[in-house]
């Protein structure tokens, strides 16, 4: 094609090239011109030409004008005997092939335009090959989806150098059909798997892009909800996977757990337990299998084990699973639970876990000691954890109280709990007090000291919920306190204050005076 300047004119000749090309077979040779314009570096042209190869490429399906089947090589076909109507089918068929690849490749254009248009184009193509497919059905009324074509749209949005979490989340609107989502899982799975195995170092690049697409698949919770399809089918039959929601399950749960059972980055297993009690164990064809996962994020220790315990607790509670160490690692928690951003979180889970019928009472016990020697040393957003203490572990016993009113419990300097056994049965604590919570009484921050002097109230007193105070933070404890009125007459310092300490002939007071 005869280069031509200005942007206006390229597009006007592009038209003529499309035009002519739809017109007449003799004009085939045109596409060569318009596939050329998609290897120029100018983002309007490559626009351009894939907006034209969009129409053009879309009619030559909706006609019927390539080839279907198992492709030929070109050269064989060509050099044959063949009929002229079938070697212009292989032909534009291998036109099409090419222009399919160069699109793939677009998708890593550095223009996002470029990107967001080779994206929707492929996607048409998705639809267009579905409803006009280009393979020949195994048998009548078997269901045909261009997986090739989607898997190279798949791999093109799980980059290895590039974020392209912005041009997925420009995907996730075609994960709302149903078709689309279940090849997705399945495409996703075998990139990860081939990926993962032809490189022992996977950059953490593609670890992120792979979970963007994972956390955007959200299956439906009943099978009568399995009816949006983006390739368009006369009818749906019941020999078909895709319109069964047991089969999504499955696709899910093999797609989660093949990029799960991966050595991830520590950022991208925070990622992974935030989302699981709500996104993940619930459409899992088989939860318990998540166990393997939920143990090795909890032996990383810290934050993470806080949130793997989310999930170990709803696979023995909801799943029956037997997990015997469960309590003995929640209670190996250390004071940075006070710190982590997800405190409020695992106050709430303790809580839970903690209510539990079956939790016996030394175990409760255990607990509130714990934090109420935690809490000695814990900033003011420790407010959260004295109603904790106070709670009972089962609603038959209270070891928060009968911890806390023991007048004659033990002294200070005798005190039978031991804080370093690891094992709750262990540690004596149904033996100690809370004398903690005395402590605490005297408290700088009058908030604290007020609600350590819970534990002093009747035993009849209506226990106080955390909820309130689960979210709560530094900021907003001091900031609540600014916004309170003092007493409108507050008695003042009326002798000057002279040296640093108080001393009147120290040496700051020879050279400095207070005012």
């Amino acid at each position: 094609m005869e280069r031509v300047r200005g942007p206006r004119s390229a597009r006007r000749a592009l038209g003529r090239l499309l035009e002519a090309v739809l017109a007449s077979r003799a004009e085939a040779n045109a596409v060569f011109d318009i596939l050329a314009v998609l290897q120029s570096e100018d983002p309007e042209e490559i626009q351009d030409a894939v907006r034209a190869c969009s129409r053009l490429f879309g009619a030559l399906l909706e006609r019927g004008e390539l080839f279907v089947g198992q492709l030929p090589p070109e050269e064989t076909v060509m050099a044959g005997s063949q009929g002229a109507t079938r070697k212009y089918k292989v032909w534009m068929r291998h036109r099409y092939q090419s222009c399919c690849n160069r699109l793939a490749e677009l998708l890593a254009h550095p223009s996002f335009q470029v990107k967001e248009l080779a994206l929707s184009t492929l996607m048409k193509f998705v639809q267009l090959e579905g409803a006009h497919p280009l393979e020949k059905p195994k048998w009548e009324g078997s269901y045909l989806f261009p997986r090739q074509l989607f898997k190279a749209v798949v791999d093109g949005l799980l980059s290895l150098e590039e974020d392209c979490s912005l041009l997925l989340s420009q995907f996730c609107q075609y994960l709302e059909h149903d078709d689309v989502r279940y090849h997705a899982m399945q495409a996703a799975a075998d990139t990860v798997a081939r990926v993962a195995n032809a490189h022992p170092e996977v950059p953490l690049t593609f670890w992120n892009n792979v979970f963007t697409l994972l956390s955007a698949v959200s299956l439906p919770r009943q099978e009568s909800d399995i009816a949006n399809f983006y390739v368009q089918h006369a009818e749906l039959s019941d020999k078909w996977k895709v319109t069964h929601l047991k089969e999504h399950r499955k696709a899910f749960q093999l797609m989660w757990l093949g990029f799960l059972k991966h050595k991830l980055p520590l950022s991208l297993y925070k990622k992974v337990l935030v989302i699981m009690h709500e996104s993940i164990l619930p459409h899992l064809a088989q939860p318990s299998l998540m166990i393997d996962f939920l143990t090795r994020a909890y032996d990383i220790g810290g934050a993470i084990s806080l949130l793997a315990l989310n999930g170990l607790f709803i696979l023995i509670h909801e799943h029956n699973l037997e997990y015997p160490d469960f309590y003995r690692k929640l209670y190996g928690l250390d004071p940075s639970v006070f710190h982590v951003k997800y405190r409020a979180r695992f106050f709430h889970l303790a809580d839970l876990f903690l209510s539990s019928p079956i939790c016996p009472p030394y175990l409760g016990a255990a607990f509130a000691k714990r934090l109420a020697r935690l809490a000695l040393t814990a900033p003011p957003e420790l407010l959260m954890a004295l109603p904790f203490i106070c709670k009972p572990a089962a609603p038959t016993t209270r070891p928060g109280r009968v911890l806390g009113h023991r007048p004659r419990g033990p002294e200070l300097d005798a005190d039978p709990y031991d804080p370093d056994e690891e094992d709750p049965a262990q540690s004596r604590a149904l033996e100690s007090s809370l004398w903690e919570l005395q402590a605490l009484q005297r408290h700088y921050h009058p908030e604290v000291s007020k609600a350590a002097s819970v534990i002093n109230q009747a035993l009849s007193v209506p226990e106080a919920s955390i909820a309130p105070l689960l979210e709560l933070t530094a900021f907003e404890i001091f900031e609540r306190d600014l916004k309170k009125k003092g007493p409108e007459a507050v008695p003042l310092e009326f002798i000057p204050a002279q040296g640093l300490l108080g001393r009147r002939e120290d040496l700051c007071a020879q050279h400095f005076t207070l005012s």
